[in-house]
């Protein structure tokens, strides 16, 4: 798929006057583009419950559960959060390629397509051709732009106050300093807020994970139900949605990729021949291995970003946080931490 804009003067354009296809959106980050709507209903899809122990002790894993959260609190589509973040950079100045901004954002090329399409047709962006590269499109921020940037500080720092109240305002500027460090440098002075850090890490620590398994039809993802599964031997869907903590169609989603990917059998309950029950594959048990090598990879990844002690620290903010709707989670990440 290609996507170009009709110009006024008969010609046309893509984002910075290139057209982007969905192949090139990926190699900017990974296989956002395609599965951005997928991956956004499964990470949301967090019930009530404890956490898995296996899990708790990895950073990535709290960050999605609290990013889930986060998610599901949040007022407006996750299209307004992108606008907002587009608009909250440009109030540093012009931005001299559209395409570099989504990179440092780590938007997609085609989402951004359609972020800066709104904001220009709002009149809160202005796009002009840059004079020392016609095929790019210089960002400006227009007065409309400015007040609406005022506004929209206000109402993320009002909601980021209602999902941070467990945390004492020098904790929120602590998690807020570890949030940053897992950014890339050069966007770590663009994003603001709680929520919006939350979300930017999370979604570059999958994208630095997903990575790791390219080629191999996995996805970091996989790893709770495949090490659940190996732990627990046949188990029931049901039973495996409550340990993940997840709602009944997300685990389908998982379930029904790792089946299609020939890594689970659907068989029959031992316990109740009427119900079908979940088993690893000789190949589950293969790419299990494979994911875990990729999970503790970027564990450690992670570790090393965060610096001296940042990991424990941020482990522990992180479980206060998913405390209200998953009661212990300060306690595992704690148990986690000794082990």
């Amino acid at each position: 798929m290609t996507i170009v804009r009709a110009e006024p003067d008969g010609g046309t354009r893509g984002p910075d006057a290139e057209a982007v296809t969905v192949s090139e959106a990926e190699a900017v980050t990974g296989t956002e583009a395609v599965n951005e709507g997928e991956e956004t209903a499964e990470e949301t899809a967090e019930v009530p419950g404890a956490l898995p122990e296996a899990l708790t002790g990895f950073v990535g894993y709290l960050l999605r559960r609290v990013f889930a959260r986060f998610a599901a609190s949040s007022d407006g589509p996750e299209d307004g959060s992108r606008d907002f973040l587009v608009l909250d950079a440009l109030t540093g100045g012009d931005w001299a390629s559209q395409l570099d901004l989504a990179e440092r954002l780590g938007i997609n090329r085609t989402l951004m397509v359609g972020v800066v399409d709104r904001l220009e047709g709002r009149g809160q962006v202005l796009r002009t051709r840059n004079p020392d590269n016609r095929r790019r499109y210089i960002l400006s921020l227009t007065d409309e732009g400015r007040s609406a940037v005022e506004a929209g500080r206000r109402a993320v720092a009002e909601r980021d106050a209602r999902l941070t109240a467990v945390l004492t305002p020098e904790e929120v500027s602590r998690l807020n300093a570890l949030l940053a460090r897992l950014l890339p440098p050069g966007t770590q002075d663009l994003v603001r807020g709680t929520g919006h850090l939350v979300a930017q890490a999370q979604h570059r620590l999958r994208r630095l994970g997903d990575e790791k398994l390219a080629g191999t039809g996995l996805r970091v993802r996989h790893y709770g139900p495949l090490s659940l599964l190996a732990a627990s031997g046949p188990c029931p869907q049901q039973r495996l949605a409550q340990e993940l903590a997840i709602s009944g169609p997300a685990t389908s989603q998982l379930v029904d990729e790792l089946v299609a990917g020939g890594m689970v059998h659907r068989g029959r309950d031992p316990h109740d021949r009427r119900r079908h029950a979940l088993e690893l594959t000789e190949l589950g048990h293969t790419q299990l291995k494979r994911v875990a090598e990729a999970v503790h990879l970027l564990a450690a990844e992670t570790a090393e970003l965060l610096g001296p002690g940042g990991e424990d620290e941020l482990r522990a903010l992180l479980g206060r946080l998913l405390e209200p709707a998953h009661p212990g989670a300060a306690e595992a990440t704690a148990t986690a931490r000794r082990d």
